[in-house]
């Protein structure tokens, strides 16, 4: 099940600063895909009681919830808002506990479980323990950390690769480590510092993760998470295992990216806009025949559309195809000197033809 974080995590995006209306807008998409639950910011976020209050019974059957520190005042903020969950991060490196806590060990035990027994005094049910910077901490201790939050009434714990370290293999081992350790719900928030958290998250669900986390576009600290679009998407199309809307997706990126001032790259996965665009002469003949010998799914699934140009990698038959669905058919002759023209003009242009110059090409 997916966590979208877009709004906490992908807020935290160098120079991101979205509006109320794009958050609104942002978690109308969210609600329309289908993602199971939103992360809809933090405690202490200007504006964070107003977008729950603005969201109110839309949400279905998705789960709102809010990122807090491990403090307890942080706590009580967060009980005051019409939330399902709460989020409560908690670092288990002892880099982190001993430069930015400035506590030990039995420190942050004690401190945990003073925090979640308080949200529970405070009715909130569903606690979830995120574990900070998991993959640079001692394995025993994360564990016995865990086990704490479990034992005092956590719902969840999440496992944060904080710095994108891991490899799918050792998310996998970790996974199943900590699967086997606990009864309750577990998560992962894979960070894509060296390019992995799609492949992590999808290999965390694979070995018995309960939920992932994900931000649109994959956008956050740094080189950002895991990509809400992929990850629905492959979990949609792919695996069959989830019924996300998907085709709701590509619209949903480019509202964000717009948002949040990230370009796409026209060939990124599921939201670029030449995913399903062709030149290549053996592949762009092989879609004529078989779509589905060159594409992983249907283009429409996800209101994508197929594009086939002609240029400077294409053949006879690529031509002699782009003619057909115009109607046209040349000779043996006039196709072999067409082809020769499609290419020079294509390479002097840098770039495959519009369908205008292939006729002007034609009629001359």
């Amino acid at each position: 099940m997916l966590i979208d974080t877009t709004l906490r995590e992908g807020a935290q995006l160098f120079g991101a600063y979205f509006s109320m209306e794009a958050r609104e807008r942002i978690v109308s998409g969210l609600l329309s895909i289908g993602v199971d639950e939103i992360e809809l910011g933090w405690v202490g976020q200007e504006g964070l009681d107003e977008l729950v209050r603005a969201i109110g019974k839309r949400r279905g059957r998705t789960a709102l919830s809010v990122w807090s520190p491990c403090r307890e005042a942080d706590i009580r903020k967060a009980a005051g808002l019409e939330v399902d969950r709460i989020n409560i991060g908690v670092p288990v490196s002892d880099l982190h506990i001993r430069n930015r806590l400035r506590i030990d060990r039995e420190g942050l035990l004690e401190r945990l479980a003073r925090t979640v027994l308080a949200a529970r005094l405070l009715g909130m049910d569903y606690v979830s323990v995120g574990l900070e910077d998991l993959s640079r901490a001692d394995p025993d201790f994360a564990l016995r950390v865990a086990g704490l939050a479990q034992d005092v009434g956590a719902a969840r714990v999440r496992l944060s690769d904080s710095l994108g370290l891991l490899t799918p293999v050792k998310t996998a081992q970790t996974v199943a480590t900590f699967k086997k350790a606990l009864t309750i719900d577990l998560a992962v928030h894979c960070h894509d510092d060296f390019g992995m958290a799609t492949g992590n998250a999808v290999t965390a669900l694979a070995g018995g993760a309960d939920f992932a986390d994900a931000s649109l576009l994959g956008i956050g600290e740094r080189s950002g998470i895991a990509a809400t679009e992929e990850l629905a998407a492959y979990l949609t199309l792919k695996e069959e295992s989830h019924a996300y809307k998907v085709e709701n997706l590509r619209d949903l990126c480019h509202f964000v990216s717009q948002a949040a001032g990230v370009p796409i790259p026209r060939t990124k996965a599921i939201a670029g806009k030449d995913i399903f665009a062709c030149e290549s002469g053996l592949h762009a003949h092989a879609l004529s025949k078989s779509p589905e010998l060159f594409e992983p799914f249907d283009p429409s699934r996800i209101g994508a559309d197929r594009m086939v140009a002609v240029g400077g990698k294409s053949g006879r038959a690529a031509v002699a195809h782009a003619l057909a669905r115009r109607g046209l058919e040349l000779p043996e002759q006039r196709l072999t000197v067409l082809v020769d023209e499609v290419r020079k003009l294509a390479w002097e242009l840098e770039r495959p033809l519009t369908e205008v110059e292939l006729t002007k090409l034609v009629e001359n």
